[in-house]
C-alpha cells in the first residue's frame, strides 16, 4: 500500500503538497485549520494531501519524514521543497506559488 502511494506520488502530475501528521501531535492541531486554508485556496490547481504518520509510517519511512508535521512540496513527482514544524498559511502559499510559477 505505501509502495503504491509512492508511485501515485511520482506519477502525480503538477505540483502537490503533501504534509504528515499525527493526531495526538498539537504542533500538527494548530496546522490543521492552516492546511485546510491552504488547501481551500489552491483547490484545482495543487492537490493537498495529508497523511497520519501512525498509519503511514512506511510511507513516511521512504520520505526521510524525521519530525511532524513535515510538509512537502512536489513537482511532477519530485520533491522541490520540504519544511517540518509549524508554518504560517502564508509561508505555506508563498512557497506553493513558487513551484507553481
Amino acid at each position: 500500500m505505501d509502495t503504491e502511494k509512492i508511485k501515485q506520488l511520482e506519477q502525480e502530475k503538477g505540483v502537490v503538497l503533501v504534509e504528515f501528521y499525527a493526531s495526538w501531535c498539537p504542533h500538527c492541531q494548530k496546522m490543521m485549520p492552516i492546511v485546510a486554508d491552504v488547501k481551500a485556496l489552491f483547490e484545482g490547481r495543487a492537490p493537498v494531501y495529508q497523511f497520519d504518520i501512525d498509519e503511514n509510517q512506511a510511507f513516511a519511512d521512504s520520505l526521510d519524514v524525521q519530525s511532524i508535521p513535515t510538509f512537502i512540496i512536489f513537482n511532477n513527482g519530485e520533491p522541490v521543497w520540504r519544511t517540518s514544524g509549524e508554518i504560517s498559511g502564508d509561508k505555506l502559499s508563498a512557497e506553493l506559488e513558487k513551484a507553481l510559477a
